[in-house]
């Protein structure tokens, strides 16, 4: 599986950005997929998924309410709708794929990476 990430850029705080990961290599709707940050000098951050089917979603706290992951099955995709976006926030984020489960929130748990897209919200 290849996943590519796109969408960031800077943002003032309080803007938007829509990330989105494109997949290829494995029938797309076979898999979960999340979305994790890294912020400098800071370890790689869970920050949500998304179940195979779409219908089931999980985030981690600080973004609830303000992030929302959807993945659209017939375009090998997957969004991150990123809404009052704080300087915290600034990190690069990445897509993630795995075979197995979707609630573990640990990068291990992973199977597939793909490169990083910087989001840097200025204050």
């Amino acid at each position: 599986v290849q996943l590519q990430a796109s969408g960031g850029g800077l943002v003032q705080a309080g803007g938007s950005l829509r990330l989105s990961c494109t997949a290829s290599g494995r029938t797309f709707s076979t898999y979960a997929l999340g979305w994790f940050r890294q912020a400098p000098g800071k370890e790689r951050e869970f920050v949500a998924a998304i179940t195979s089917s779409g219908g089931g979603t999980y985030y981690v706290d600080s973004v609830k309410g303000r992030f929302s992951i959807s993945r659209d099955n017939a375009k090998n995709t997957v969004y991150l709708q990123m809404n009052s976006l704080r300087p915290e926030d600034t990190a690069v984020y990445y897509c993630a794929g795995r075979l197995r489960g979707w609630r573990d929130t640990s990068p291990s748990d992973y199977d597939y990476w793909g490169p990083g897209t910087l989001v840097t919200v200025s204050s």
